[in-house]
Formats: structure tokens, sequence, C-alpha cells
């Protein structure tokens, strides 16, 4: 079930639903305004030109309120809130189509996953052939929330716990190398 806007704002009246900070204005019919904050990450050049895996991946990381991102350059951002999710709900990230419509690809593979807590890392593509300047602090997406029909017996614990900034690949820390 996915929740209306009358169940989101009784949820962070009880911060039984962790989102700082938001504004009313944020909170639409089924979901929740996300804006982009002030954190800009870049794969560094390795000297073999290839990302492994199962090393750790380094990344030049940059604090700006502007940020240029150019055609076909892919970059980390985060989101300007933090979220804690109850064990029950779970969260799926949409970009704004009118972002879309100027070729900005904003994804985070699209699901926060129940218990998680911190600041959503976006990756973000520019498939157009002009730069587009991003500034910190404007809308670039939303949040659905979806009520589960339990609380997970799992509840996410994982890598990105506790996540501040654009957080970089942690896939060499898997476990399934």
């Amino acid at each position: 079930m996915i929740l209306s806007d009358g169940t989101l704002q009784k949820m962070l009246a009880e911060k039984s639903l962790v989102i700082e900070p938001v504004a009313p204005e944020q909170i639409q019919p089924a979901s929740v305004d996300i804006r982009l904050g002030n954190t800009f990450s870049v794969v560094d050049d390795t000297p073999s030109g290839i990302i492994k895996l199962d090393a750790d991946i380094k990344y030049k990381t940059i604090t700006a309120d502007t940020y240029l991102i150019l055609p076909g350059q892919f970059v980390l951002a985060t989101t300007m809130e933090y979220f804690e999710l109850p064990d029950n709900l779970t969260a799926f990230v949409e970009g704004r189509s009118s972002l879309g419509r100027m070729g900005l690809f904003i994804q985070n593979a699209g699901w926060v996953d129940p218990g998680f807590k911190g600041e959503i890392t976006l990756e973000l593509y520019n498939a157009n052939r002009c730069a587009i300047e991003l500034k910190a602090g404007r809308r670039v997406g939303q949040l659905v929330f979806a009520e589960m029909d339990a609380s997970a017996v799992n509840p996410y614990r994982g890598k990105y716990q506790g996540q501040r900034g654009a957080t970089g690949s942690r896939v060499f820390m898997d476990k399934d190398k």
C-alpha cells in the first residue's frame, strides 16, 4: 500500500518516520519531494583505466552549492534530507520528469530498504549534449513510501547504513566476491 500525504504527515509527527529537514510543501499527495544536497563525487581515474569490483574505488568529492554536470558525465550526489525508515516501510526513489526531459537521469537503484538510516546517494547522468547546472536545495525527485504486510525479519543494517554525503560504491565489501 502506498502511503498518502495524511499518513506521511502523521508518521513524521510521531517520529515513526524521520525526514530531516523537511518542509510542509515537500509532502505531496503520495510522495515526499527530495532535494539535492551539496556533496558531489566522481570516480577518480585509475592508472589502468579499469574499475575492479573487488577493490576499493577512489572518488574525488567536493562540497559546493552549484555543480556543473558535463555532457555524458556520471556523478554521485546526495539528498539534502536524512532519513530513518521503520522496519515495516520501504521507499521508491523517482527522479523528476522535468529534469529527465532535460536529459538528467536520477537514480539510486530506485529502492530504499526498510530500516535504512542516512542520506540517499543519487546517481546522476547527463545524457544531454549541453552541461546542466545543478543547485543544492533544488527538488530533484520524490520518495514514494509503501507499507509492508509485516516488519522485515532482517531490516537493512548494511554497508551504507548511516551514510552522509555522496557515498561511493562499497561493492568490494560484498561477501559473494
